[in-house]
């Protein structure tokens, strides 16, 4: 194993930054852990070193998903790099050490003029020069003056090369370890290193439209309806981790196809017409009954109404009577019918019954079944139903005081269908024009309205209603871009401009409800009092308070700590007999509980890593091996809070959910559950394994692993592509082996005593989960950190540049003075930048 630099010391490493222009990023950190040794101990391990420029290769293996380099990758300004098979193989290095070579012999930062340009011009100057550079990199164009600039991306490419030995070419000779170092060193920390003191750069958000979580919540914030079309839409795209990033929500043919179909489902649960002749025609496909079974549909009735039940069925005649058909609603039977036409004769059965708001199921059953295989006449041997379909008409007749609560919210005044044509028209422009308005997130404009009524009169001339016609002005609005999407204009070219009011609400609303503003936050912005700190902190706060900002730990919570996982998750039935859906239920219901204590309480966020409570029901508690918690007894599904011991259920590293995303089938696996800490608590994911790598537990047909998990998981780090990143990795999930596949406590797996100790790389060891979090919360200020990143991205719908270095570093820092509040992170976010401004396009 060769070493190309060494990296810091411990889990996280502390940086040792030496020049003005890192002193933001290294704020707030304490010195390196005692005996920590750094190559390049000027450059953080959050230098924007590897906060990589906007162009570049798919990167969305091992868990990265987004459409660019990934970004906000913390790491030292070494990697270390070990050769398999001859194949140079990049290492994650942001929380390793190596020990192949001899600390920095000097904190002075290299120099580009007197270390860098010699070693340039002396291993590249053959291809890297002239008119038609190799890459398109020519370092006798690169400038010092320029390097954090127009040429900031140009070195970046120079560093991915120089770190991954890809360069210079294997046949060409090569520089040092050391020289590689001194390179890697200056570009990470100088021409990488943001200016802070210049002020942060706001960036600039990819339109982008509603996801389906979003279009879900708009729609119910808009019309006060209960459907959820969007769950017919096709999956939201996943980038850096969301699945509300611009650059990568696309727009499909068949979400098209989508958008249409919802448009027509939401404007009958708005617009609700109870004329029979224009009455909702719900139709369920049937069957032939050979036995007394019986045809089902449900259907939903937005009031109490009456319905038409329609049934369409012939009879196979056999025996001494014609075939019997019950009509049942709900399971009761509400009449009965004699079928005496044959196939090739359908005729209509009907019932006409008034049926309460609410869901109900609709049934065709099949009374009196007949068999007689030895009749002599086979057309008498065999009586059968044979039901075509279920048609459920209505509701009919409702007094418009009965009319469902959307279609009475929407319709403040009726159309009176005695007026004139004109006086119709005005009426409906006038209900018409606040959802407009709303819909659009912004004042709608004269000519928008005109072209929605101009739909209204092209209904009204094909001979439709007044209120038919409103269903299809609703439909233009909820298929208008304008809708769709969340739009911002840009500035003009090289500007940065102020998002004013209305777009600040939405995206406030969108950050903390996935959903439109409320009227509080509409007339806040309309009265132009969002804009300042104090009022953009207030609303937040307030919003914060609001049950919609359950929004949070369904989307934010869900995918941060991979919640959503949860739903696949598939143990082996045999070796975990007592895992079933309630218990799966439970699991994610209290980390969704837990975050949610956080927010609503303004806690800690640091109680993320540890805490002295959590989230419980009966079934959990049994889980959890809990007697003492005070359940309800009438209630077994209800969840209370409940004392916990720290070092085993303390914080999200005890809690079954994440637990069990991160194990296998059958067993745990140590380097899912390091890696998830590694990406999810401290923002440093490992790279992707390399090709070729044989995965636990069959090793190789020569050298097949054997032995305990700890003992197959030390032969797979044997192989040198595997070592670097796994001595990150494992040690972190071993110290979590007390823990079963799904996150029941033990101390035995099989005959075997479970190991639950470790040593990091920096040697300090630990001995199971409670002294592996005790050494995690000493790196409270990089979880600071990566919380803050994760939820700015999620707040922008934007992954992260070098440039929002400073803004994640004065963010995490403020949120620290605050005394780690969430409300205190929040507010932060929303009065940065990145978050109030909008930067014009690049090149433009």
């Amino acid at each position: 194993m060769t070493s190309a630099a060494t990296t810091g010391a411990g889990m996280v490493p502390r940086p040792h930054a030496r020049r003005p222009t890192a002193a933001l990023l290294a704020r707030a950190r304490g010195a390196s852990p005692p005996g920590a040794r750094f190559a390049c101990d000027s450059i953080p391990p959050h230098h924007p070193v590897n906060m990589m420029d906007g162009g570049g290769e798919s990167q969305r293996a091992s868990g990265w998903q987004g459409p660019g380099p990934r970004r906000m990758v913390r790491m030292n300004c070494g990697r270390v790099r070990h050769t398999a098979a001859g194949t140079p193989v990049v290492a994650f290095i942001g929380m390793a050490i190596a020990a192949s070579l001899p600390p920095a012999a000097s904190a002075a930062p290299p120099s580009y003029s007197s270390d860098v340009r010699p070693l340039l011009e002396r291993y590249c100057g053959e291809c890297h020069v002239g008119d038609s550079p190799a890459g398109g990199v020519g370092f006798d164009r690169l400038t010092e003056a320029a390097a954090r600039t127009t040429e900031r991306a140009s070195w970046q490419k120079v560093l991915r090369q120089v770190e991954a030995s890809v360069m210079p070419p294997a046949d060409a000779a090569q520089p040092t370890a050391e020289e590689r170092g001194t390179i890697a060193r200056w570009i990470g920390e100088f021409a990488l290193v943001p200016d802070c003191s210049t002020g942060e750069r706001p960036g600039r958000v990819t339109l982008r439209r509603l996801n389906r979580a979003e279009y879900d919540n708009t729609i119910r914030d808009l019309f006060g309806v209960k459907v959820r079309p969007a769950a017919d839409f096709p999956a939201d795209d996943i980038g850096y981790g969301f699945d509300s990033i611009g650059d990568v929500l696309t727009l499909p043919p068949v979400l098209l196809e989508r958008y249409l179909a919802a448009a027509e489902e939401i404007v009958r649960e708005v617009v609700f017409i109870a004329d029979e002749d224009n009455a909702e025609v719900r139709r369920f496909p049937g069957r032939t009954l050979a036995s007394q079974g019986e045809v089902t549909g449900d259907f939903e009735s937005p009031a109490t109404a009456e319905y038409l039940i329609r049934v369409q069925a012939a009879g196979d005649q056999a025996g001494p009577e014609p075939a019997r058909m019950a009509v049942r609603i709900d399971g009761k039977e509400n009449r009965t019918f004699d079928v005496p036409n044959r196939r090739g004769d359908l005729r209509d059965y009907e019932v006409r019954l008034e049926v309460p708001a609410g869901r109900h199921t609709v049934a065709a059953a099949f009374l009196n079944d007949y068999y007689r295989p030895a009749d002599p006449d086979p057309k008498n041997r065999d009586r059968n139903l044979h039901v075509e379909r279920i048609e459920v008409v209505g509701p009919i007749g409702l007094a418009p005081e009965r009319f469902p609560e959307p279609h009475r919210r929407f319709f403040k005044v009726p159309i009176d269908p005695a007026a004139d044509p004109a006086t119709q028209r005005a009426t409906v422009r006038a209900l018409v024009t606040p959802y407009v308005s709303r819909a659009f997130r912004r004042k709608s404009l004269p000519e928008e309205l005109d072209a929605l009524m101009g739909l209204f009169d092209a209904a009204r001339a094909r001979g439709q209603s007044p209120e038919e016609a409103v269903r299809v002005v609703l439909s233009g609005l909820l298929v208008s871009p304008s809708f769709l999407f969340r739009i911002e204009a840009d500035p003009p070219a090289g500007a940065v401009r102020d998002l004013d009011d209305v777009e600040l609400a939405s995206r406030l609303s969108y950050f903390l409800w996935s959903s439109m503003p409320d009227d509080d936050l509409f007339r806040t912005a309309a009265a132009q009092q969002l804009h300042t700190d104090e009022q953009l902190v207030a609303a937040a706060r307030r919003m914060l308070g609001d049950p919609k900002a359950r929004a949070l730990v369904d989307n934010f919570a869900g995918q941060w700590l991979q919640l959503r996982s949860l739903d696949t998750f598939a143990p082996d039935a045999k070796r975990f007999p007592d895992f079933d859906e309630p218990l799966r239920r439970a699991m994610r219901r209290e980390t969704e509980e837990f975050f949610r204590a956080i927010v609503v309480e303004d806690r800690s966020i640091l109680e993320f890593l540890d805490a002295d409570s959590t989230f419980v029901n009966a079934r959990l508690a049994r889980h959890y091996g809990i007697t003492d918690a005070k359940l309800p007894e009438n209630d077994p599904d209800a969840f209370v809070r409940v004392s916990v011991d720290r070092a085993t259920r303390g914080g999200l590293l005890g809690q079954a959910s994440i637990l069990a995303v991160t194990s296998n089938p059958t067993r745990t696996s140590p380097v899912k559950r390091g890696k998830w800490i590694l990406e999810n608590l401290f923002a440093a994911p490992p790279p992707p394994a390399p090709p070729n790598v044989p995965l636990l537990p069959e090793g190789t047909e020569q050298k097949p692993l054997t032995g305990t998990l700890r003992q197959r998981m030390e032969q797979h780090r044997a192989d040198p592509g595997c070592a670097a990143c796994h001595r990150l990795m494992d040690p972190l999930g071993f110290g979590l082996e007390n823990y079963d596949p799904v996150g029941g406590w033990r101390t035995t797996d099989g005959e075997s005593a479970i190991d639950a100790s470790g040593e990091l790389p920096d040697g300090r060891t630990f001995r199971g989960p409670g002294e592996l979090k005790a050494l995690l919360k000493e790196r409270e200020h990089d979880f600071r950190r990566c919380l803050a990143e994760k939820l700015l991205t999620y707040a922008l719908g934007r992954g992260l540049e070098w440039y929002d270095a400073c803004a994640v570093e004065r963010i995490a820092a403020r949120c620290r003075e605050g005394g780690d509040r969430f409300s205190v992170l929040v507010a932060e976010i929303v009065k940065s930048p990145a978050f109030r401004q909008r930067e014009a396009p690049a090149g433009r």
